[in-house]
């Protein structure tokens, strides 16, 4: 069987964040047969995206003299069309190929590694799951929005229910407070309109902190003026979610 690494791109990180892209693979692998339902297309340019943020959460650790920092990674080579990372096992791929069940399973034992051991380690966890939309596909009628936020209803976020009155007070609030202060469009981040809102998916879910006390996890869907079109949209949005991130890690984790 072919290396693991052939398929998947990872690195441990020194932070209690992990970013992920499940769905950034261009590599047609045709010992993988394809999968026969579901969404098949590449979230086009996640992957580069995903580095780019981790590049600039690096580069504030450093400016503020707190040493080199890095959150952990892990992304997908391989094309959608053959294995969905972001479903249950028995959805994700043609369950006859042996290789697509060794790619499921160390994706999501690497995920499962480092929350544990950010656990450990700081008391906390922070998983980020990184996807693409495009503008144009999304159903009519909603408000057109560059960056949709799915927390499942803050399920990933918090063991319990929160009212709605708090759904401001966690970083989800900071980063639509945040991108909102740039004029860039999120959603959720309009109470009087209708939102074009996903709730995340199964990583989001099976990592987030109604499953695992103390990991939180949100999915973050970038519009495709994000992640190809617009430069100066993709880094302003790049260097707030940054900051953002850098300073929940100061502030909740205590790193120094």
């Amino acid at each position: 069987m072919p290396e693991l690494r052939d398929f998947i791109d990872f690195k441990d990180g020194n932070l209690p964040l992990i970013v992920s892209v499940p769905h950034g693979g261009q590599s047609e692998c045709n010992a993988i047969p394809q999968r026969l339902k579901g969404i098949l297309g590449i979230d086009k340019g996640t992957v580069e995206l995903a580095i780019n943020l981790i590049e600039q959460i690096s580069i504030n650790f450093n400016e503020e003299k707190l040493g080199f920092k890095n959150p952990s990674y892990i992304s997908s080579k391989v094309r959608r069309s053959k294995i969905d990372l972001n479903r249950k096992e028995q959805e994700a791929f043609n369950q006859n190929s042996l290789i697509a069940r060794e790619i499921y399973k160390f994706y999501h034992n690497k995920i499962k590694e480092w929350v544990y051991n950010n656990l450990t380690k700081f008391g906390n966890s922070l998983l980020i799951d990184i996807h693409g939309f495009e503008k144009d596909n999304r159903p009519p009628g909603f408000r057109d929005v560059d960056v949709i936020l799915g927390t499942n209803n803050l399920g990933t976020f918090c063991p319990e229910p929160v009212p709605k009155r708090n759904w401001g007070k966690n970083i989800r609030g900071t980063i639509i407070q945040k991108l909102l202060q740039l004029d860039i469009a999120i959603a959720p981040g309009h109470p009087r309109r209708k939102e074009y809102v996903l709730t995340g998916g199964y990583i989001t879910t099976k990592y987030g902190a109604s499953r695992i006390p103390n990991s939180r996890a949100i999915q973050i869907e970038f519009s495709d003026r994000i992640r190809i079109t617009d430069k100066n949209l993709r880094e302003n949005v790049i260097k707030a979610l940054a900051n953002v991130f850098f300073n929940d890690l100061i502030k909740v984790q205590s790193i120094n």
